[in-house]
């Protein structure tokens, strides 16, 4: 491989500040929806005593899930040797950081009090898996400052590989304890599976993946970067494989909970009589997430055209968002059960009143402070391509490939 060269990334100036325009203002309108929705009480969404992890949870959870699969890039360069992806780590780091924080900005604006944080800060109940959670993402963002430095210093470039492994491993450990927060969850039998913890890894792999793709081919192509077919090839071939490997463990917990009676009804839920539930699960994680995707990267012509690409990175985000709010909303809509083989005849918390009795209806604040987010992470990232040099000058194939005819 040639030596690499990187560069601020030089888009013209009113396009530049035109994008970021754009995506200050969601940031602004996701902003005052915040102030809306503490002013006036969670009673303006569409939250319930019954389902208290709405849309911004779901903005927030498949974020923080992105950002460690977004690392995955420069982990495959430092960690497993490949030399291939070592011009993408900057902006693997790069990511990680943004989603990241994008999403722990929405998850804390989603509290009601964001004052209520410095209570998780001070007050730390070990038994829980949230309290874990809290170190495992201030750790991280504190190994992936550490590890782009280490890449970025030519003096410290010597220490990369071992930042890279730490950053590998806690990146792991990361993804597992959101998972984990809903296979601890015995109480409810849609999230009670230890099946949980893998299916969010690779599920951030895959998700992490597909932003990343996003953005290297967007700020490639207005920047008029060379960006080589065999290096983009390599990356939609391992996007394929993620979205197969989710559609494998999707399976594989579907066809565990249906192994067991206790878990018949939840379901038949799910996947039948779970209305809109169902609608999402079937179209949006099945279809569009996983199907329309995998046909598209691994098809002979169409995954060799950059636009199927996109397209079917796009899929992938859209099928993330879909799997995520059908685990979280999806898991809580189905009724609790409290007696186990017993009927209540009444009771003042819907206990096993069924899931559609009470759905949730995501209100318009919901969706703008979880849109917010997203804009947030987009807006860090292109001020940090722009201000320093995250971004190779070009990805040629006669820059990237070692096996380049000459």
């Amino acid at each position: 491989m040639k030596k690499i060269h990187y560069r601020e990334w030089g888009i013209d100036s009113p396009r530049y500040w035109g994008l970021l325009a754009v995506l200050a203002a969601i940031v602004a309108v996701g902003g005052f929806a915040v102030l809306y929705m503490e002013h006036e009480g969670h009673w303006v969404t569409g939250m319930t005593n019954q389902v208290v992890w709405g849309m911004p949870h779901v903005f927030a959870i498949f974020l923080i899930v992105a950002a460690s699969g977004a690392l995955n890039v420069a982990s495959i360069a430092s960690v497993f040797g490949q030399t291939m992806y070592k011009p993408l780590a900057r902006l693997s780091g790069l990511l990680a950081i943004t989603l990241l924080v994008g999403g722990l900005l929405v998850l804390v604006l989603d509290l009601g009090q964001p004052s209520r944080l410095i209570v998780a800060m001070t007050t730390y109940n070990f038994k829980s898996i949230f309290a874990w959670n809290i170190y495992l993402y201030v750790g991280f963002l504190g190994i992936v400052v550490v590890y782009l430095f280490t890449m970025m210093e030519r003096k410290a470039n010597g220490f990369t590989k071992g930042a890279g492994v730490v950053a590998f491993v806690w990146r792991l450990a990361l993804t597992t304890g959101t998972g984990s927060i809903f296979g601890f969850l015995v109480a409810r039998q849609a999230y009670d599976a230890a099946i949980m913890a893998p299916m969010f890894i690779i599920m951030s792999f895959a998700y992490g993946l597909a932003l990343y793709l996003l953005v290297l081919m967007f700020t490639f192509n207005t920047d008029d970067r060379p960006l080589g077919d065999v290096l983009l090839r390599r990356m939609k071939n391992l996007l394929g494989v993620f979205v197969a490997a989710v559609f494998y463990f999707t399976l594989v917990y579907h066809l565990t909970n249906l192994y067991g009676t206790e878990n018949h009804e939840f379901e038949l839920f799910m996947l039948r009589d779970g209305g809109i539930y169902t609608a999402i699960f079937w179209v949006g994680w099945v279809l569009l997430g996983m199907l329309v995707p995998m046909g598209i990267l691994f098809h002979p012509a169409l995954g060799m055209q950059r636009g199927a690409i996109i397209l079917a990175a796009l899929f992938v985000v859209l099928g993330g968002l879909s799997a995520i709010y059908v685990i979280v909303i999806g898991g809580q809509a189905f009724p609790l059960s409290m007696f186990p083989a017993h009927t209540i005849i009444e009771s003042g918390n819907f206990d096993g009143v069924n899931g559609m009795a009470r759905s949730y209806s995501p209100s318009l604040p919901e969706f703008l402070l979880g849109l917010g987010g997203f804009a947030l992470a987009l807006l860090a990232t292109f001020i940090a391509v722009r201000m320093m040099q995250f971004l190779p000058y070009s990805l040629a194939d006669e820059v990237t490939d070692p096996h380049h005819a000459k």
